[in-house]
């Protein structure tokens, strides 16, 4: 206990409740620490070819942090990610059984079919509803502090990201039987890979819609009556996302100077848009890629060493006045 004070002491910026959660449930804080840095890696990985690719998270020490200051659609995927990858990890600890307050879910049953017929199941399934509870109540914490435009919006995203990993969750079964008959089966719910979750929230960052505080501050409506209104699936956010072209640490920009740009892209990765007009500096680089490679009986694999030049691409920096 005198440790878990210590570990919850040295954590920035957590109010009371989390205080008294992290008190209570270190262990458990173990695994929403590596939820937070899955949620990074995989907020880096999504948005890689985009002007902010999630950099500066890296340097927030805070548990979600002080990088995001402005209400963008970049900071709901960062929100919704985030929590997603808390009950990500928390459910799979609980199923390891490395949590002392809870393991698997042995309630899940249900009937299914398959091409031998129909069956019922019923075994211990990856426990999403401990997860999603806990993550509920330390990430939210904070936001119910504040019941501001922000407060509301990252609660809407939360909330997104604990219903995605809900959303990918796959029948698993385990067969029993004379000769590999399936007579008799041991089934459960788990959760699909984080990788689908990741790319789910992508396409829901891409239609993000752009929200309001109601006459009553109560609630978010759509800023835009045209669009159609969010469901508690979709992300939301009330300000324009700003250019991310120069370096900007209040609006948690790196800018792009340095960044390696595609020459031929006309997407977000092309040097055009990634370099922001600016220009971009080549290259030439020698790479050493295996080739060649032929399968030997039995079991290797045998390449050569293949010499390559290649041209790489990379943003030029601001020009003084930008810099201002």
């Amino acid at each position: 206990m005198v440790g878990a004070r210590m570990m919850c002491s040295n954590i920035p910026g957590l109010v009371g409740k989390q205080k008294k959660l992290c008190r209570i449930y270190p262990d458990v804080m173990l695994s929403l620490r590596e939820g937070v840095q899955i949620g990074v890696k995989e907020c880096q990985f999504q948005l890689r070819n985009q002007r902010w690719n999630c950099s500066t998270l890296d340097r927030d020490a805070s548990v979600f942090g002080k990088a995001m200051l402005k209400g963008s659609r970049e900071a709901a995927f960062v929100y919704a990610i985030s929590s997603s990858a808390v009950v990500h990890a928390i459910t799979r600890a609980c199923s390891k059984g490395t949590l002392r307050d809870c393991s698997c879910d042995p309630t899940k049953m249900g009937k299914g079919r398959d091409k031998k017929g129909n069956f019922e199941w019923g075994g211990c399934s990856d426990n999403v509803r401990y997860g999603s509870d806990f993550s509920r109540m330390f990430i939210d914490a904070r936001e119910k502090k504040v019941r501001d435009a922000r407060a509301l919006m990252n609660l809407h995203n939360n909330r997104a990201g604990r219903r995605a990993v809900k959303r990918f969750m796959k029948l698993e079964c385990k067969c029993h039987g004379v000769s590999g008959s399936c007579s008799i089966r041991t089934c459960w719910s788990a959760m699909m890979e984080f990788r689908r979750v990741g790319d789910y929230l992508k396409n829901k960052y891409n239609g993000a819609v752009q929200v309001m505080m109601n006459q009553e501050g109560t609630g978010l409506i759509v800023a835009n009556k045209d669009h159609k209104r969010p469901t508690r699936s979709d992300l939301v956010y009330f300000e324009s996302s700003p250019d991310y072209c120069v370096r900007d640490l209040e609006i948690g920009s790196l800018g792009t100077a340095g960044r390696q740009c595609n020459k031929t892209s006309m997407g977000p990765d092309g040097c055009d848009i990634m370099c922001c007009g600016r220009g971009y500096d080549t290259e030439t680089v020698k790479m050493i890629k295996k080739c060649q490679c032929k399968f030997l009986w039995c079991c290797q694999v045998k390449c050569k060493e293949c010499t390559e030049y290649v041209d790489l691409h990379t943003c030029k920096g601001p020009s003084l006045t930008e810099r201002k």
